[in-house]
């Protein structure tokens, strides 16, 4: 079924939308072909300038790029980080979190009792037990971050993979939705920038004390409970999209 535009969104804009989503949920891969001027133009019903201006953005975010004699392809696995929100929308469409190019390595899951950051993060006492699980995220087998994620611990008795090193393919949200009914319905993401420290350097392969990008998320349910909270660091020279409408 051929998509089409919708208003009050600019054309353009609900293009460069549906592109984007394609690259974030791997239905679109590195080296692969978008459509042309001609072709965007024909299936969604609009103007070639209104294509043009579509594919102009996507360059412009660095997704795509124009390759002499064959067209405009993406490139977004140079360039791109998906955000919480991309991993969300790619459980809900693909069923993974995780695009077909990259995978999460598990390197640690443990029961531990939360410190009182994390505690306040969860909404939980101090010293509640908590799962702990960490990971490093391959792209193309190269490491492009890693993070930590804390569950309550009440979690494990009914989803008990959670405290397994196996990957959850449709990670621990759509794990946990499956088990227990809780979906995501809310999502907080911070981003900042700090020097590397040495599990950073091990983990991504990054000089220790050279510049990374971090950041830390909060996934809430429906009645506003936190069902994960996670941090993140990642590799420069990625660049991760969030678009408002005001």
């Amino acid at each position: 079924m051929s998509p089409t535009v919708q208003r009050p969104e600019p054309p353009y804009v609900q293009i460069v939308k549906h592109i984007r989503q394609q690259i974030s949920s791997g239905a679109l891969r590195d080296g692969d072909m978008v459509p042309s001027t001609r072709k965007l133009a024909s299936e969604w019903g609009v103007s070639w300038p209104t294509a043009a201006k579509a594919l102009t953005a996507l360059r412009a975010e660095g997704l795509v790029r124009g390759v002499v004699g064959v067209g405009t392809v993406v490139c977004a696995g140079e360039t791109a980080h998906n955000a919480s929100i991309d991993r969300i929308r790619a459980i809900r469409t693909t069923g993974r979190i995780y695009p077909p190019n990259e995978r999460a390595v598990i390197k640690a899951v443990e029961l531990v009792s939360a410190s009182p950051v994390i505690a306040d993060a969860l909404g939980l006492q101090p010293g509640a037990e908590v799962i702990k699980r960490q990971r490093v995220t391959l792209r193309h087998d190269e490491p492009i971050s890693a993070s930590v994620t804390w569950l309550d611990g009440q979690l494990a008795a009914v989803a008990p993979r959670l405290l397994t090193t196996e990957r959850l393919l449709q990670g621990t949200a759509g794990y946990i939705e499956e088990t227990t009914g809780r979906r995501v319905a809310r999502v907080v993401d911070q981003g900042s920038a700090r020097a590397a420290t040495a599990q950073d350097a091990e983990d991504l392969g990054v000089p220790a004390g050279s510049p990374v990008a971090c950041g830390r998320n909060w996934w809430y349910d429906a009645d506003d409970a936190v069902i994960e909270y996670g941090e993140r660091v990642s590799i420069p020279g990625r660049w991760t999209t969030h678009e408002y409408v005001t």
